[in-house]
């Protein structure tokens, strides 16, 4: 388990690196906006490469900083359910989405990307827009951030193992939960039942 454990920490080190680095492009994207608006409107110039360059970039954070998303623990689940249940059976429903939900999706999304971008690739694609951009580019975001988070994936499912078997802390559990909803369980009847 230390190995797997070792892999798990250098995949959430990749994760938390890509998405640090990616989030930086919504600043570029905002300066090319920016940039893009002002010389719309002052000189009358207008290109859709620059909003095609917007758009590239803003997938690109969304894809590169999903996997940094599951690692944080910040993607969208219902708190309201989720903190109703006991500690084990979160791990355990974690872990059962985890494979069953999470893998085959990533892994479907990166075999039926990878051949779309090829294509893209070898075929010097261009957008169909008048002054547009290649389309390679912003196809191998798809093939990266699915594999970024298939490969976040299987770093979750040997944390959320090895914190069913006691063997670590868990990562997620120092996570906030938010007031509204610690005023809700609070008026909720556990049974007893630590949270």
């Amino acid at each position: 388990m230390k190995v797997l454990l070792a892999i798990s920490r250098a995949i959430d080190a990749v994760s938390a690196f890509v998405g640090k680095v990616s989030a930086w492009l919504i600043l570029v994207a905002v300066l090319i906006s920016a940039g893009n608006a002002v010389i719309r409107k002052a000189f009358d110039i207008s290109s859709n490469a620059w909003l095609e360059l917007q758009w590239y970039l803003y997938g690109t954070v969304f894809l590169l900083a999903a996997a940094y998303t599951l690692q944080k623990n910040e993607h969208v689940r219902i708190d309201f359910v989720s903190n109703m249940l006991s500690k084990r059976t979160r791990d355990w429903v974690d872990l059962f989405g985890y494979i069953f939900f999470l893998l085959p999706f990533t892994i479907l999304m990166v075999y039926l990307s990878y051949p779309w971008f090829m294509r893209s690739f070898f075929s010097g694609e261009y957008s169909a827009n008048a002054g547009g951009l290649l389309l390679w580019p912003a196809k191998i975001m798809v093939v990266l951030g699915f594999s970024l988070l298939t490969l976040q994936g299987v770093s979750e499912i040997i944390k959320r193992w090895a914190v069913i078997k006691g063997i670590i802390d868990d990562p997620n559990e120092e996570r906030d939960v938010p007031p509204m909803v610690k005023e809700m369980l609070a008026d909720v009847d556990l049974g007893g039942e630590k949270k």
